[in-house]
């Protein structure tokens, strides 16, 4: 398969750069417990890659009063500052980015607060590799809309055409390939099988293989 040299990449963060998943789940789960509430590892499944505050509001409905909700998401917020330390990069993923800086038009677009999304940044020691940054500050529909990517490409004065974006999660993937653009799943989060099911043009197992794509098109 022959694939269009991209203008732009489009990298969601959690997940596709950094294995933080696991840690956003721990924080949550952590929160929750603090307040007499355990729910089953198929509730933070089923919200892997959305906002926390799609997960605290919809799949909280109900569970815990609204007006607790701030306080329950700004203590998942301190706790996952607190684990933020054994976050660590995906395999491949801080040499790629460096190398693309180099020949591509790169954007982050993170359903991450700025604040958590400013100190993986800084962890990574990416922080000047990117054109453009969307996180929860600059857009107000969570994927799988495809807002926030269309704010990306806005920034980067380019076309769905043009841009390839890198996602792990399904609703990234549905949100990516509601944008028109070429969408390339990882699977970090989630297998093969299901990021196909969501509409995903491509599936890697690594930044090697992405490497060898972005080289090969034309």
């Amino acid at each position: 398969m022959i694939l269009k040299k991209p203008i732009a990449l489009i990298f969601d963060m959690d997940g596709v750069l950094v294995d933080s998943e696991p840690l956003h789940k721990r924080a949550k789960e952590m929160a929750l417990q603090e307040v007499g509430i355990h729910l089953p590892a198929s509730f933070y499944d089923s919200y892997k890659g959305r906002p926390d505050r799609t997960v605290f509001y919809e799949g909280l409905a109900g569970k815990v009063p609204e007006a607790e909700i701030p306080r329950l998401m700004e203590r998942k917020h301190q706790l996952f500052e607190e684990l933020q330390p054994e976050v660590q990069p995906v395999s491949g993923a801080v040499e790629f980015v460096r190398w693309a800086s180099t020949s591509f038009r790169l954007a982050l677009a993170t359903s991450a607060t700025p604040r958590d999304r400013a100190a993986t940044l800084r962890m990574l020691k990416l922080e000047d590799c990117f054109y453009s940054i969307v996180d929860t500050a600059r857009f107000e529909r969570p994927k799988p809309d495809p807002e926030i990517f269309q704010v990306a490409m806005r920034d980067l004065d380019v076309t769905a055409a043009d841009c390839w974006i890198i996602e792990d999660s399904l609703a990234g993937v549905r949100a990516a390939k509601a944008s028109g653009a070429f969408t390339i799943a990882i699977t970090t989060t989630f297998d093969a099988s299901s990021l196909r099911d969501c509409g995903a043009g491509m599936v890697i197992d690594s930044f090697a293989e992405l490497h060898k794509l972005v080289e090969q098109s034309r």
